[in-house]
């Protein structure tokens, strides 16, 4: 058993760094590995990312489009088909959504998708339903309730 005190990484696995510069016997010298002359071989030799060399950028030469709503409202999806991890008759809402992991980070409401089968009666109180899940869930017994917000 080894000793935490000579423990030592394996053979090859720490490399000394690029020494630029440092004499022409070290392979680097001169130039240090810049090449001759020109924009790049220069102390500031570098160009921001998408400058094409004073030709007009893709990026200005491609129209703009679309438009990003910022008031939209964002909904967490959840299938029917996940929601048989719940016991019949319990309440899920969005605190029992989240207990669980269905629904994780920050969302304006909670929307119930129609994939999948339920078998079992809840009570789900979310800010909204599909036209399916909502009839899955009184199918199999349970409530659909709609909660403001």
């Amino acid at each position: 058993m080894k000793e935490l005190s000579t423990l030592r990484p394996p053979k090859g696995a720490n490399r000394d760094r690029k020494r630029l510069g440092r004499g022409t016997g070290s392979g680097l010298g001169k130039t240090a590995g810049r090449g001759h002359k020109g924009q790049r071989a220069r102390k500031s030799g570098s160009v921001r990312p998408g400058f094409e060399g004073g030709q007009m950028p893709m990026q200005r030469r491609l129209p703009k489009f679309g438009f990003t709503n910022i008031f939209r409202t964002i909904y967490a999806t959840v299938n029917i088909s996940s929601l048989t991890r719940f016991d019949a008759g319990s309440e899920v809402d969005e605190a029992a959504l989240r207990r669980v992991g269905l629904v994780k980070g920050r969302f304006d409401g909670i929307k119930v998708l129609g994939d999948g089968d339920l078998d079992r009666a809840l009570t789900v109180r979310v800010h909204k339903f599909s036209a399916s899940a909502a009839e899955k869930i009184s199918a199999a017994g349970g409530k659909a309730e709609v909660v403001g917000g």
